[in-house]
């Protein structure tokens, strides 16, 4: 899913294309894809974009009129911007298109579940259910960034991704964030030390400001085209066995419905392996509870198989 960094890089690249310009009209290809009935989505053709931002992981336009288009591209919905000449066609991954006088935005998405999301609404206070009220973390004190961590007493990778704490992130950067911040992603929130929050604070931002930078720079004056939740150089997300860059030893990982969590053994929980609801539960007493053991386990395998 894309997470603040990608909203970031995206809205960079929006502002440059339709800021300012006519929002002729919006094909809709999938009628799955919008989700308002009120007002009619042709009240806002021929509107003037007159603002962009990110509210949560959703793109805001803001149109002439107090109107309102609200883009959530969920797990796998994508933007590609296509020039004035360009023919939208109808590809199976195409949703909608929002035709500018300088371009068209056409939203996709792979597979065939679809969550990604347009509303269309009148009005700021028609804004406020998409808000879910997570802290801004990239303009938070630690105080504040604290105490939000206090409010509920869960792990500290779930409080991260939680959207009506934290704005903006999800599974992916919750990994990286955990790993620079050398902490285990079970630690429960009610337990951390002032000491862990602030460290985590600064994780929080130093990683989110650098990946910023990063996907800027990658894009250039371009479309951001390689949106995705795994991407080289990220420390353990999507690296599950690949060696930490910090220690060498294999990422971990812990699996969960569509989800997974990777983090280094090493780095995060002293050496001690946290259990994967799946294998854990089929090797039962075997399971091993340390890098170590795991290394012998694997060596046993070795050796039983030469």
């Amino acid at each position: 899913m894309p997470e603040l960094p990608d909203i970031t890089v995206y809205l960079d690249a929006l502002s440059t294309r339709v800021l300012g310009r006519t929002l002729e009209r919006v094909e809709i290809v999938s009628p799955f894809v919008l989700r308002s009935v009120e007002p009619p989505l042709a009240v806002c053709h021929g509107s003037r974009v007159t603002g962009l931002w990110r509210l949560g992981k959703r793109i805001v336009l803001a149109l002439d009129g107090e109107l309102f288009l609200v883009i959530h591209l969920m797990i796998a919905g994508r933007l590609q911007w296509r020039g004035t000449s360009a023919k939208l066609g109808r590809r199976r991954s195409t949703l909608a298109a929002l035709v500018f006088d300088s371009g068209t935005l056409v939203l996709t998405e792979a597979g065939t579940t679809r969550r990604a999301s347009l509303h269309l609404v009148r009005g700021a206070e028609a804004l406020k259910p998409f808000d879910r009220g997570g802290l801004e973390v990239l303009e938070a004190g630690v105080a504040d960034f604290e105490a939000r961590l206090r409010l509920e007493n869960h792990t500290v990778k779930r409080a991260l991704a939680d959207p009506r704490l934290f704005s903006g992130i999800g599974n992916a950067y919750s990994d990286e964030i955990l790993h620079r911040a050398r902490l285990s992603p079970m630690l429960l929130t009610g337990r951390m030390t002032p000491e862990q929050a602030a460290r985590l604070h600064a994780a929080t931002q130093a990683t989110l400001r650098e990946w910023i930078a990063r996907l800027r720079a990658e894009a250039g004056d371009g479309w951001p085209e390689k949106v995705t939740a795994f991407r080289e150089g990220m420390a353990v997300h999507g690296r599950f066995r690949q060696p930490c860059p910090v220690c060498g030893e294999p990422v971990q990982r812990i699996r969960y419905a569509d989800n997974e969590t990777n983090y280094c053994a090493r780095c995060q929980t002293a050496g001690r392996l946290l259990a994967d609801r799946g294998l854990s539960r089929l090797l039962k007493d075997d399971w091993p509870r340390s890098l170590d053991s795991l290394e012998e386990l694997i060596e046993e395998g070795r050796r039983s198989g030469s």
